[in-house]
């Protein structure tokens, strides 16, 4: 069974570096938007250890005539537990946050590897793919939550 619940970005720097940037310092992992006034991020745990992690922050993508959105960044599941849910359980679970803050637009830059898993949670893809070095691919993708 699993628990999805808010954290302290510091629960997320683990995962951030061992799923997204193997090859990197953890310090590489930690962002001055962590700690924003409208930051929030959101675990799944699965008996009691943590599995997958997500942040949002307020951040607005110009390509969007949308006022106020929210933008995913570093979502990130143990390569063992996929196929849970977890990761789905986390967006879901961010929605709701960011709906009660009266916000019905998410995006992120994901990477192309990940699109159509993005897809399947609702996201649109939008513009060209693009590099994000030294990561790789990219693509922004959009969601409107209803």
């Amino acid at each position: 069974m699993l628990e999805v619940k808010t954290i302290e970005p510091e629960m997320t720097y683990h995962l951030r570096q061992t799923v997204l940037r193997p090859n990197q310092s953890i310090d590489e992992s930690k962002y001055d938007t962590d700690h924003g006034d409208y930051a929030f991020h959101i675990g799944a745990f699965y008996q009691e250890v943590l599995i997958s992690v997500a942040s949002f922050i307020r951040d607005r993508n110009p390509d969007f005539p949308i006022e106020s959105q929210y933008r995913l960044r570093q979502m990130a599941t143990l390569e063992e537990f996929r196929k849970l849910g977890a990761g789905r359980a986390v967006v879901t679970y961010a929605e709701n946050i960011i709906k009660e803050r009266g916000i019905y637009f998410l995006w992120c830059k994901g990477r192309t590897n990940v699109q159509e898993y993005y897809s399947k949670l609702g996201f649109k893809a939008h513009g060209e793919v693009f590099d994000y070095p030294p990561i790789g691919p990219h693509i922004v993708m959009y969601k409107k939550i209803t």
